[in-house]
């Protein structure tokens, strides 16, 4: 499909799903998108982006759809009613969601797609916004064997894709990643406090604990940035609470225990609670030295 340039049509132009769509727009593939606000798009439009006003309108037009939205609501609001895209998908086209969401939703939904004779596939990603950008995200995809080779070359734009199983096993799998995510980063919060309070500088053992066996790739990748974190999210907080939950709700469905995932949770609670939803998974540290001098003042957003 990649050589013969497929239509590409987004529905979320955020961080992700905005740099998606900028990515293959680079390759040559062209591409239609629609979001709320039309502004925050005006950037992609200057690159050669086709402006569509509604979700249906980018059904109608694109041979693939791509969607990247933040949770089961708004995923159920761009998909239903006259203007969504169920009401534009014609028969044999192919809808990617790369949105984090429910599992069940995703089978639901999916379920409902193949009875108009399309198809769809969960296809979240492993990676933030450098990754994007660099197309070195790791994309587990759920869905029909035979639509996914259909869009593995557009796939293999952004990162790694791998097809994993029937519809909702690619989101299980990202949720199984990101309880990880969010562990790794609380622990290593926890021990850079451990040792400030101790009377370590900080600078000091981020730096040995980054080179130690504890380093993963993702909190190297934010090694520069657990003391300073930036204004603009690489992945806010917000949705790392909406992951969590969402795994939770999988794991009581199968009734096994998340123990780790659990205390995750609910830290994550306290640190929305204090104002950082908008602030990267690398604020972590931030929150619990707040926690720890018991400051319950919520912040003022970024």
């Amino acid at each position: 499909m990649g050589a013969t340039r497929t239509s590409i049509g987004f529905v979320g132009l955020g961080n992700m799903g905005g740099n998606m769509a900028a990515r293959l727009l680079a390759a040559g593939y062209p591409v239609c998108g629609q979001q709320r606000n039309r502004e925050g798009a005006r950037h992609l439009i200057e690159q050669g982006l086709q402006w569509r006003e509604t979700p249906r309108a980018v059904a109608e037009t694109a041979e693939v759809v791509v969607t990247s939205l933040p949770d089961d609501a708004v995923l159920d609001e761009v998909a239903a009613g006259a203007n969504g895209i169920l009401a534009g998908l014609g028969e044999d086209k192919i809808w990617v969601d790369v949105s984090t969401v429910s599992p069940q939703v995703s089978r639901e939904l999916a379920t409902r797609v193949r009875a108009q004779g399309a198809w769809m596939l969960d296809a979240p990603v492993s990676g933030s916004v450098p990754q994007v950008q660099a197309g070195t995200l790791t994309i587990m995809v759920g869905g029909d064997e035979d639509a996914y080779r259909r869009v593995e070359p557009l796939l293999r734009e952004l990162g790694a894709p791998n097809y994993i199983g029937a519809n909702g096993q690619g989101l299980v799998l990202k949720l199984a990643i990101n309880i990880s995510l969010a562990v790794q980063m609380l622990a290593f919060a926890e021990g850079l406090l451990l040792a400030e309070r101790s009377g370590i500088d900080r600078q000091r053992a981020l730096e040995i604990m980054e080179e130690s066996p504890i380093g993963s790739p993702m909190l190297r990748a934010r090694a520069s940035i657990i003391l300073d974190p930036p204004d603009e999210a690489w992945f806010d907080l917000r949705f790392m609470h909406k992951d969590i939950e969402l795994a939770l709700d999988a794991a009581r469905s199968l009734e096994i225990p998340l123990p780790t995932a659990e205390r995750a949770d609910e830290v994550l609670e306290r640190a929305l609670a204090l104002g950082y939803e908008r602030r990267d998974l690398a604020a972590l540290f931030q929150a619990l030295e707040d926690i720890a001098t018991g400051d319950s003042r919520p912040l003022k957003s970024p």
